[in-house]
């Protein structure tokens, strides 16, 4: 069963999954299992269509960011069974694994403060704040709700890019894909379309609007450090950091 509080986003997961009924990612050991799935709109904080201790598993994947954690660990608790488990994960900003000289470049487009060269200023907060923290601003659950969970526990897959992160494990989360490919990706940013909705006259550009040199500055970066041009449909590996909570009701 998945939630969201967004009409739209109910409706094309919906649609997704009618899409896709006879794929094998819907498959669980060749069973079919797109009948056995639903969705319903609501925000995770207000789960109403589901009973006490009636949930073994509550996942939230690039949005427990967004939860208003004094609301979201009661209702938790309140509907998972005994030794259910709360799995809530968020990815952060991107890394070049082999350009590490570019990650002060992709720090500050992404984060930095400057109006007209970085959408850092235009993520919705305190949202993306939490997320670039990775998920270190989340209450502990027993401090919301004392004595109703057990063995909560951070994990961070963040590699050497974190230091300062308690006891940073390998990063798990790593994708090949083409300069272009990345030039798409950086293209789905939430900050990036309120940037340009707010500084339209940057479509227009002749050099291009600020994806777009931003994605040609990293280009010739990583073309200096090669000491050859590095074409746009070549491949270039992705990491992302990535922060984990785990939890089980006591």
């Amino acid at each position: 069963m998945g939630t969201d509080p967004s009409a739209g986003m109910v409706d094309a997961a919906r649609r997704a999954l009618a899409d896709s009924s006879s794929d094998a990612a819907v498959s669980v050991q060749g069973l079919n299992m797109s009948d056995r799935i639903t969705y319903v709109q609501s925000p995770a904080e207000r789960l109403a269509f589901l009973s006490e201790g009636s949930v073994d598993l509550m996942i939230a994947a690039q949005a427990g960011h967004w939860f208003d954690w004094s609301r979201m660990w009661p209702e938790a608790a309140r509907v998972l069974r005994k030794d259910g488990t709360v799995a809530i994960w968020n990815y952060s900003e991107l890394r070049l694994a082999k350009y590490p000289t570019l990650t002060t470049q992709l720090s500050q487009f992404f984060q930095g403060t400057d109006l007209l060269t970085s959408i850092g200023p235009y993520w919705q907060q305190p949202g993306r704040s939490i997320l670039d923290g990775h998920l270190v601003a989340i209450p502990d659950a027993n401090d919301v709700v004392p004595g109703a969970f057990k063995d909560f526990t951070r994990c961070y897959f963040t590699g050497a890019y974190y230091p300062h992160l308690p006891s940073p494990q390998p990063i798990l989360m790593r994708k090949r894909m083409t300069w272009d490919d990345l030039y798409g990706y950086l293209r789905t940013a939430s900050a990036l379309h309120t940037f340009l909705e707010q500084h339209p006259e940057d479509k227009v550009r002749p050099d291009g609007d600020i994806a777009v040199r931003f994605w040609k500055s990293l280009l010739s970066g990583a073309s200096a450090q090669d000491g050859v041009t590095i074409q746009a449909e070549e491949e270039v590996e992705v990491e992302w950091p990535l922060a984990l909570i785990l939890v089980k009701k006591a």
